[in-house]
């Protein structure tokens, strides 16, 4: 049975050792030490807590009921596939020329965005036959109209930065379990950085823990948003109360500016109009580092993602600290 386990990714820190099938509770390892030989090794199922080594710094609301560590572990060697998919398509499209498309709202796309999900999708559909998939470029993608564990997909969240050859965007993986996120995948492909968030555990950048730091005031706080021509008239102007009293105000790093946070570089990233595909990734990745992430008004960010489902918009405030986190929202004043 081990031969039909994937073999895991160079992401992890030893690629030799196979990934355990969760339906299974035991596994036998044949290894050169004839004293290991044919030894049956017990696993337990066991829900996903605070780790002793891995668990995330005043991470809120760790534990999902009905997720066990080996089906996480499980779910990382398939997203890291995914992102692994969708990183050799864009990587073959960037800085070439190609057809840029005008969406409805506007926004462009690309055969880069286009060609990446349907490759990300293959490999989901191959590993996990009964999970949804809800794409930025092609939306739900089941039999079913509803499913438990749905894979939320934005295959370059910057497409703006993509086309003009500024390697700021990324591609976001998330896996919802009845709508919360347990798992998050922000990757650079052109970087080949990939941030890695998981229920219950510490935020990893290629395998190695990363964490916001810390800054009680708001005054010394450096401030990430894409861009203050994205605002509305009223959300430019909550905007313009928080960029007043921080440190620094910097633009133009789309979901980069989240990565940026979360391993510990800048402080405050504000937002708006931003869809579920654009921000699930990034609460396991965030929160996972000990920082936090809700909407304007301090609420958690949730979106249930179903075939009837509409991507509808959300404005976004991500801090490394949770006392700047408090203070933007006072200042936002969103009612």
């Amino acid at each position: 049975m081990l031969s039909q386990i994937p073999k895991p990714l160079s992401f992890f820190p030893n690629p030799s050792i196979p990934i355990p099938n969760p339906n299974s509770l035991s596994l036998r390892f044949s290894t050169p030490n004839p004293s290991l030989s044919l030894t049956d090794l017990p696993l337990r199922r066991r829900r996903s807590p605070f780790l002793s080594m891995t668990s995330a710094p005043d991470r809120p609301d760790a534990v999902v009921p009905g997720v066990y560590d080996i089906e996480l572990d499980r779910f990382a060697v398939v997203a890291n596939k995914v992102a692994d998919a969708s990183g050799e398509v864009i990587r073959k499209y960037f800085r070439q020329k190609f057809d840029i498309l005008d969406k409805a709202d506007s926004s462009p796309v690309t055969i880069a965005d286009q060609t990446a999900e349907e490759h990300m999708i293959s490999v989901i559909s191959e590993n996990f036959p009964s999970h949804a998939v809800y794409g930025e470029e092609n939306g739900w993608r089941c039999k079913e109209k509803s499913a438990d564990y749905v894979w939320v997909l934005d295959p370059i969240d910057g497409t703006k930065s993509f086309i003009t050859g500024k390697p700021v965007f990324g591609t976001l993986i998330s896996l919802l379990l009845r709508g919360k996120p347990i798992l998050g995948i922000i990757d650079q492909p052109i970087l080949r950085e990939r941030w890695l968030g998981l229920s219950g555990r510490q935020t990893t950048l290629n395998g190695t823990l990363v964490s916001t730091r810390t800054c009680a005031n708001l005054a010394q706080a450096y401030l990430y948003t894409t861009s203050p021509h994205l605002f509305s008239a009223e959300a430019e102007e909550a905007f313009i109360r928080v960029r007043n009293k921080v440190k620094v105000p910097l633009y133009g790093c789309d979901c980069y500016a989240y990565v940026l946070l979360a391993s510990g570089y800048v402080d405050l990233v504000v937002e708006s109009g931003l869809k579920p595909y654009d921000f699930l990734s990034l609460i396991p990745v965030i929160e996972g580092a000990g920082g936090v992430i809700t909407d304007w008004k301090g609420h958690q960010l949730f979106w249930e993602a179903s075939a009837n489902s509409h991507a509808t918009s959300f404005n976004v405030v991500a801090a490394g600290d949770k006392q700047i986190h408090q203070q933007a929202l006072n200042s936002l004043q969103w009612e």
